[in-house]
Order: structure tokens, then C-alpha cells, then sequence
């Protein structure tokens, strides 16, 4: 569709660098599409990213940072390729079809406007307008002016241009806006990154009447939602600013008595438990989070591991579980040098801090060692506890009730 004239980039070096980055999306992820491999190879990246190295713009993995706030902290970024190719295999486009973009950066409606083709619509919209002049100005360079571009909170999604037959949303979402399934057609499909107690996952859901069932979900990290749907992490720092808790979904706790147990001794518990290096466990995490009645992710910066203060730094967050004074976190040891073989474990600091280990360990013990097993649910706010699933975890928000459960 693309018919730009790439002046700026030798033809030759552009192709290497596709090459390069298909083939490494491959090896990350195991399967392209011929379909998303073709948008990948069709959009000039390195338009929508001005200043960035070309070795970097075709990484699959960097995400070029677009505006931080006057705290320095990234609240627009152009996502990572490898993310943007996870979200579209689950998203599922096909020719015709009209699909709203939540979160704007001109690429990824690049992207999306070679899958729906000629026949299709693409809107893309942002709160933030200095976000969505630097799309509209790509999205034209790049030789993609069809694609509707519009600056409004993306809790309301864009009426005016509904019902979609897609929805992706590319910035964490805490909760599900009622406007985001109202506009969603029938047999439509929304893929969101969906924070539950702290653990994002891209969520695959499609309509089931008035609520939402997931398909599947992967591990993603993005910039929080802004504007009405905005709901932040409580950060409780436990050592200045080098050791904290990222608590969630409003739990309690108490400040002064976690940092009071950092400081203490600690005690440790094994598992048992073991897994090679570069197998996936993230789906441990999201079991933990959700069997746990108090659960945090640890979040600590390295200076913090060379002061001995804790085992790991971790830019997602290390699953802990806490009690009043007292909390525990998931760690790990190495069994076997020659297999690569670490065993899943527990610290526990304050005076509920090894019975806390130890119930991170028997949970540990009960996981099943898969990672996208669990069934995602999304119920309008006040749907009885008897029209939920039996035996679930529900997260109670703003317009939805939540619920995760393993067959």
C-alpha cells in the first residue's frame, strides 16, 4: 500500500535490516504471519522515529522513548516491533476491516493500514496532542494519509467512527471503559494490556453478550493509561528510593512496618521447583499474584543488590507476598551448572517472613509449570457474585469485575 520513495535509506541496507529483524522476530517468537511479516517489511520504521540509529529503530525489541513528564518518567514511547507483531498476530486483522488504535505513535496504524488494505479503516487516537501531530505528520511522510488521526481521551474510544471490528490498545489499561466493548462489533476481538495486581498481560478478549472472554494473553510491559481511565501503582518505598513495593488494586499496607522488616534478618524456603534457563515462568508470577491474599511486586534498583539488601533487580517487578510488618519475595538458585538449572525459592524479612516464604513455596509447588492456561473474564461493574465463575479470583475495578480461574 506504502508508496513512499525511502530517499534517505539505502534500499540495500533498508532490506538487510528487515532481513535482520524479521529473523530475529522470528527466533523470539517462534511464528510470523506472512501477513504481518509483509506490513512489517512494507512500513519504513525509521520514519516514525527521526534521530533514532537505524540500528536501533529496526530492533526488535527497543522502544524509542517519544515524551517523558517534568518527573523524567516515559509516558509515550513508540512501542517495541517484537510487542506490536505479538499484538497483531492476536488481534487477527484481516482485509476490510475497521479497527481502532488506542495509544497513537503513527507506526503501529502504519502497520495496521497494510492489514485491513484499501477496503478497511484505520483510526488511531491520544490524549496527548503532541503525540498524535507527530503520527499524523508520520502517517503522511510515510505515505499513509487515509488513517484518521484523533486527539481524545481513550476512555471514550471514538463513537462517531464505531462499532469496530477490532481494538487494540497500546498503552497498561488498569480497567475495561464500557465505551471500549459498546463500541466493539458483535464478533469483534479487543486486545488489551491488561493490569491485574500489578502482572500486565496482553489479553486477547471477544464478546460473549454483555461481557468479555480472553483467547490467549503474553507478557508485555507498556506506559500507563492517561487522563479518566489513569490509576497508578502505589510505589511504598522500603530503603529511600533503591527498595519499594508496587502495590495494586488499592490494597493496604503498611509503610513504616515493611521497611522496619527490610532492615531485619531474613529467612529463606526451596521448593523444589525447577526450570531451565530461557523457559518461560511468567505464568508462575500471575499465579502467585492471584492466589495471594496481599500480593506486591518488589521493585528494586542494583545498587540496592550490591548493598545486600535484596537477591534481584527486576525492571517488571520481583512477586512478593506481605503481611502487615512482614513480607517475602520469589527467588531462585542455581542446581545444576552444566543443565542451566535454577530452583525456585523464597526470602521472607519481619516476623510473618517465613511462614510468608513458605507460602510462596507451597504455591510454587502448586503451579502446574504453564504460562497461558488461565481463562481472563470481564463482567460489567455490579454483576452478581452467581453470574461469575465458580471458584474465581475477581478484581473488582471501575467499570468491570475481573475474574481469572484455571481449568
Amino acid at each position: 500500500m506504502s508508496t513512499v520513495s525511502n530517499t534517505s535509506v539505502d534500499e540495500a541496507a533498508q532490506k538487510e535490516l528487515l532481513d535482520r529483524l524479521i529473523a530475529e522476530l522470528v527466533s523470539l517468537e517462534g511464528h510470523l504471519s506472512p501477513e504481518v511479516e509483509a506490513a512489517i517489511r512494507a512500513v519504513p520504521r525509521h520514519l516514525f522515529v527521526p534521530g533514532v540509529p537505524l540500528s536501533q529503530a529496526y530492533a526488535a525489541q527497543d522502544a524509542p522513548v517519544v515524551k517523558k513528564d517534568r518527573y523524567g518518567v516515559t509516558i509515550s514511547s513508540v512501542s517495541a516491533v517484537r510487542i506490536q507483531a505479538m499484538m497483531l498476530e492476536q488481534a487477527q486483522i484481516r482485509p476490510g476491516m475497521r479497527v481502532l488504535e488506542i495509544g497513537s505513535g503513527g507506526y503501529n496504524a502504519a502497520l495496521i493500514a497494510e492489514l485491513v488494505g484499501e477496503g478497511g479503516e484505520v483510526t488511531t487516537i491520544d490524549i496527548d496532542a503532541d503525540v498524535t501531530g507527530r503520527a499524523r505528520r508520520f502517517l503522511a511522510e510515510a505515505g499513509y494519509p487515509q488513517v484518521h488521526v484523533g486527539t481524545v481521551d481513550g476512555e471514550f474510544g471514538l463513537k462517531d467512527r464505531a462499532p469496530f471490528d477490532r481494538i487494540i490498545v497500546t498503552v497498561g489499561a488498569w480497567d475495561l471503559p464500557s465505551a471500549w466493548v459498546e463500541q466493539l462489533a458483535d464478533d469483534g476481538r479487543l486486545v488489551v494490556p491488561l493490569r491485574m495486581r500489578g502482572l500486565t498481560r496482553s489479553v486477547t478478549f471477544e464478546r460473549r453478550r454483555n461481557h468479555l472472554v480472553s483467547r490467549d494473553y503474553h507478557l508485555c510491559g507498556f506506559v500507563p493509561m492517561q487522563g479518566v481511565g489513569e490509576c497508578r501503582e502505589r510505589l511504598v518505598l522500603l530503603h529511600g528510593e533503591d527498595v519499594g513495593l508496587r502495590v495494586d488494586d488499592g490494597q493496604p499496607a503498611d509503610t513504616e512496618a515493611l521497611g522496619t522488616a527490610l532492615a531485619g534478618s531474613k529467612s529463606e524456603a526451596w521448593s523444589g521447583v525447577t526450570v531451565g534457563r530461557g523457559v518461560r515462568f511468567d505464568g508462575l508470577h500471575l499465579w502467585l499474584a492471584l492466589k495471594l491474599p496481599h500480593f506486591a511486586l518488589l521493585a528494586a534498583k542494583q545498587s540496592a543488590v550490591d548493598l545486600g539488601l535484596v537477591a534481584h533487580a527486576w525492571n517488571l517487578g520481583v512477586p512478593a507476598a506481605y503481611d502487615g510488618g512482614s513480607f517475602a519475595y520469589l527467588t531462585y538458585r542455581q542446581v545444576s551448572s552444566e543443565l542451566k538449572t535454577y530452583e525456585f525459592g523464597a526470602y521472607g524479612h519481619g516476623p510473618a517472613g517465613a511462614e510468608l516464604a513458605k507460602q510462596l513455596v507451597r504455591l510454587t509447588q502448586s503451579w502446574d509449570g504453564t504460562n497461558l492456561n488461565a481463562r481472563i473474564e470481564a463482567h460489567p461493574a455490579g454483576t452478581p457474585d452467581s453470574e461469575l465463575p465458580e471458584g474465581a479470583l475477581v478484581l473488582d475495578k471501575r467499570h468491570t469485575r475481573v475474574t481469572v480461574s484455571w481449568p
